[in-house]
């Protein structure tokens, strides 16, 4: 008997015109949601949008919900749940893909602008794990919002139109780097380094020159901002460029931020072209997974929790406490987040039989952590079955994946999250090259194979 577990074929050996012009197609749609949406309130926003174009409305304009009922709800700016009612009632469970919106990046600090040397630089804490070396020497952006007296809200993009100047953090030349050069992968650059320039042309006051003023000057008058209001702002340093095709064949797609935004968006072209489908279907896009799902838009909130027993109220007679802790326990999750695939430049730390390829489909990790398996959800055999029968019956091509050899590395998700709510869960994403730096590497046959498969589990 072939054993095809382990022969996985690449998808182009059985590529047709039709598969390849598709699947360009919906790259070409990915490519554009990446270039525009760098931070995770710029997703949430993008969703809610396209949503409500989809004929989604805010889960607050309806009093009960019925079968074919399509919601959304945003969760403070930064994350958003869409759903579309199924056939079955709630308590009978939903189907759940979730994914996390935010990626690492820097952020600036509170009071971040500063003058050095008659030269203007912001401050920057890094989020999330980053190799802190990659962001140097770089175009960077300027992304994020600023919360005004009153209430007021200015959202800030500067470095993405073709007109507009960028910013980078400097590097130390090699002339000069021999004592750098010394130092350990994680100390080439310290997290205090990462200073961004920002200007070097100084405004005359009481005959000084000062830098740091005109910054501030036009930031005022193009924005209305004052130094006090770094203090009650969300801004991100991201890079600068957009998403572009890799490769002569252009098979592949190259950008910021496809960890985990690749699922994201995948996910969410899957819930737009969801309609009556037998169960409950949820897309929830989560913040802060790169720093531990903390705060009230990760995954260790109670949003989700709440949404459900919401649902359960708006959709079931004779609503009781039941019912939710019924549709937990009856609930099915993908936890749609990025794996590693195979590099053949650092293959040494993959166990082939167990790691992802690129061209292969949508990558299933049965358990993921470090280890001894620290810090893992462990997906079931028989959740496992369902959701491959599910793939199999819908054309979807998959693979199984895990995160590198055993106690050479790890990871984890926000599958922990769900499985404490009495949730069976399994992870299930794109596999990428060069995760976390600050151009990821996906190839769009995997890409497309995720949107089927997130299709498939909601239909």
């Amino acid at each position: 008997m072939e054993d095809i577990l382990f022969k996985r074929k690449n998808g182009y050996e059985n590529m047709t015109d039709k598969l390849r012009e598709e699947m360009n197609e919906f790259n070409e749609g990915y490519k554009a949601f990446l270039s525009l949406c760098k931070t995770e309130r710029e997703c949430a926003d993008f969703c809610k949008k396209v949503a409500e174009a989809n004929d989604f409305k805010d889960l607050a304009e309806y009093k009960t919900l019925k079968k074919g009922d399509k919601f959304y709800i945003m969760n403070r700016g930064r994350a958003i749940l869409m759903g579309v009612m199924g056939k079955k009632p709630v308590n009978e469970g939903v189907r759940v893909v979730a994914a996390h919106i935010d990626s690492p990046r820097l952020d600036l600090k509170q009071n971040p602008l500063y003058e050095a040397e008659e030269m203007a630089f912001f401050k920057t804490h890094y989020y999330g794990g980053i190799k802190k070396y990659q962001w140097v020497a770089m175009p960077l952006a300027i992304h994020g919002c600023v919360v005004l007296k009153g209430g007021e809200k200015i959202n800030i993009v500067i470095g993405e139109e073709e007109n507009d100047p960028v910013f980078c953090v400097t590097d130390l030349l090699p002339h000069l780097a021999a004592s750098q050069m010394d130092q350990k992968g994680g100390k080439i650059i310290e997290g205090e380094k990462l200073n961004v320039l920002i200007g070097s042309e100084g405004l005359m006051e009481e005959e000084k020159l000062s830098v740091k003023k005109n910054i501030m000057k036009l930031l005022n008058d193009k924005y209305g901002i004052t130094e006090k209001d770094f203090i009650t702002a969300d801004i991100e340093v991201v890079p600068a460029f957009k998403a572009k095709d890799v490769g002569i064949d252009r098979s592949m797609v190259g950008s910021y931020g496809q960890d985990d935004r690749v699922c994201a968006y995948t996910a969410l072209r899957a819930i737009l072209d969801t309609e009556k489908p037998e169960y409950t279907s949820i897309c929830y896009l989560v913040d802060k997974e790169e720093i531990g799902s903390c705060d009230s838009t990760g995954m260790k909130s109670k949003f989700f929790e709440d949404i459900l027993a919401k649902l359960c109220y708006m959709s079931c007679e004779n609503y009781c406490d039941i019912l939710v802790s019924e549709a937990r326990a009856n609930t099915i999750c993908l936890s749609a987040d990025v794996t590693a695939a195979v590099d053949p430049n650092y293959d040494h730390v993959n166990e082939k039989r167990n790691s992802a390829f690129f061209n292969k489909g949508i990558a299933l990790m049965k358990y993921s952590g470090a280890r001894g398996k620290s810090g893992t959800n462990e997906a079931t055999a028989e959740l496992v079955r369902k959701i491959t029968d599910i793939f199999d019956e819908n054309d979807v091509a998959w693979q199984t994946a895990e995160l590198g050899k055993v106690d050479e590395g790890g990871g984890g998700t926000v599958a922990q999250y769900f499985a404490v709510l009495n949730i069976d869960v399994i992870d299930c994403g794109v596999p990428l090259l060069s995760m976390h730096a600050p151009f990821e590497i996906a190839a769009k046959y995997d890409v497309f194979m995720g949107y089927r498969a997130y299709k498939a589990f909601y239909n």
